[in-house]
């Protein structure tokens, strides 16, 4: 579980009381806007976008939901790519704040508008057209129909003017919070332009194939037998040219392949599991590296997880790939509560860090984030790991992974590991992979603790385009 909830405040349901497109057709654009004006307000408030979207969802027929959910999930994660841009925007072609529902459906018909018409998901004119119908739908609104068919049109007259004056603005040209734009910068001064840009587009979808179920060079030809387009990018990866729904995806339900990025696995190979070992994964949610290992190995493993909702997904998962673990709910930083007191051969410790290096798939990340919560994530990345350390044998490894890009929370972190656990020798790990495949520099090659030499780093082909992670590795001595 790489990533951990952001620190937010307490925010309001985005339920049944907010929902009112009665007279909208849940196929039209006006309905996608206004759901996806709803999702993005509950992001605003500390909501975490997925969650949003799914009591955006909960709250409207049965029916609608299934026609529309496509339509409202890229619309409110394409405005949160840009919510920079667009928040700017507003804020200069409206003279008074509207309010909120209102300020956030311009917000999301903007994101539409800021392509051209060569790129655009739609004409100019329907865009215009349908936000001004959703404003109308409600009853609450529709006093600012004729404000948002102004800002809207006033943004197309000029509407390369308005982006070039963006460009003078920090948060509206990198569509970043000020803090998160300087730590990378800080962090990657040779490439930090190239990471922001690389978490404003989306990743690509990256499948995983069941080495107990099949191959990737068997696998792409059933794609290709479905007249899908792939690309084999790893030893289980497979790279789909154009994303698709789960339930298009040939072999997914009978757990013949799985989602997972290109990035993410690299913890179960370089895990180095092996028949007959007792496994730890801790933070083990929502079970995408417990599963790879279960097909990578016979292995006792134990799948750690301190939230019981999102132990259940584990189970949900490993039931669909045909897998058992010993699915644990519990606190990594306190063993004592669950641990039966045997050592483990291997212990993956996948984090909870910033989710830094995975932006492009959770946009909303970066708006939930803030400065402060990255010293209390260092110190509780610093509290599990001492915590398992003791669990594992003599001989053993302990892998660590976060899915971040800040230096504190990895190469510190492993810095910071070694010179304190003076059993602890560093092995070869990947070291740290930004996302997009951007090259970053080489994890150290002198051990801090003993001053012997590391083998060559294990880096993923640069052609690869994988989302941001950190990889490092101990054995115990």
């Amino acid at each position: 579980m790489t990533r951990s909830a952001p620190t937010r405040r307490k925010a309001p349901k985005a339920g049944a009381a907010q929902f009112s497109t009665l007279h909208l057709a849940p196929d039209s654009l006006g309905f996608a806007l206004d759901c996806a004006a709803l999702a993005v307000g509950a992001v605003r408030t500390g909501t975490a976008l997925p969650a949003a979207l799914a009591a955006v969802q909960a709250s409207m027929p049965a029916a609608a939901a299934a026609s529309a959910r496509g339509a409202i999930q890229d619309l409110a994660y394409r405005t949160l790519r840009r919510l920079g841009t667009v928040d700017w925007l507003v804020g200069q072609l409206v003279n008074k704040a509207p309010p909120a529902h209102v300020g956030n459906v311009l917000s999301c018909a903007l994101a539409l508008l800021i392509d051209d018409e060569r790129h655009a998901a739609y004409t100019s004119f329907t865009v215009v057209d349908q936000a001004v119908t959703a404003i109308g739908a409600r009853r609450e609104c529709v006093f600012a129909k004729g404000l948002v068919n102004a800002v809207l049109r006033n943004f197309l007259r000029e509407r390369e003017a308005w982006l070039e004056k963006a460009q003078a603005d920090a948060v509206a040209a990198s569509n970043y919070p000020l803090w998160w734009a300087e730590a990378v910068r800080r962090a990657w001064p040779d490439a930090w332009q190239r990471v922001l840009a690389a978490g404003n587009a989306p990743g690509p979808l990256t499948l995983r194939v069941n080495a107990r179920r099949s191959t990737v060079a068997e696998y792409l030809q059933t794609l290709d037998s479905n007249g899908i387009a792939a690309d084999a990018i790893g030893p289980y990866a497979v790279r789909l040219a154009t994303p698709l729904p789960v339930d298009r995806i040939p072999g997914f339900s009978q757990g013949v392949v799985s989602v997972q990025d290109a990035g993410a696995q690299l913890a179960a190979e370089r895990l180095d599991v092996r028949d007959g070992m007792r496994v730890l994964d801790a933070c083990a949610a929502p079970g995408g590296k417990t599963g790879h290992i279960l097909e990578l190995a016979d292995v006792d493993l134990v799948a750690l997880e301190s939230d019981p909702a999102r132990a259940a997904r584990i189970e949900e998962n490993l039931t669909r790939l045909g897998l058992r673990a010993n699915v644990t709910v519990g606190d990594a930083g306190t063993p004592a509560a669950w641990h039966d007191g045997q050592p483990f051969d291997r212990i993956l410790a996948d984090v909870p860090c910033s989710a830094s290096g995975i932006v492009r798939r959770h946009p909303d990340v970066r708006w939930l984030r803030r400065a402060t919560d990255i010293p209390a994530l260092v110190t509780e990345q610093r509290r599990i790991l001492d915590a398992l350390w003791p669990l594992v044998a003599p001989g053993g490894e302990l892998l660590y992974v976060t899915c971040s890009i800040f230096p504190e929370e990895c190469e510190e972190q492993a810095r910071w590991f070694e010179s304190t656990h003076e059993d602890a020798v560093r092995l070869d790990a990947p070291g740290q992979l930004l996302p997009a495949g951007l090259p970053a520099a080489a994890s150290p090659s002198v051990s801090l603790s003993t001053g012997t030499h590391a083998a060559k780093s294990e880096r993923p082909g640069a052609d690869i385009d994988h989302d941001g992670f950190y990889y490092a590795r101990f054995q115990k001595r």
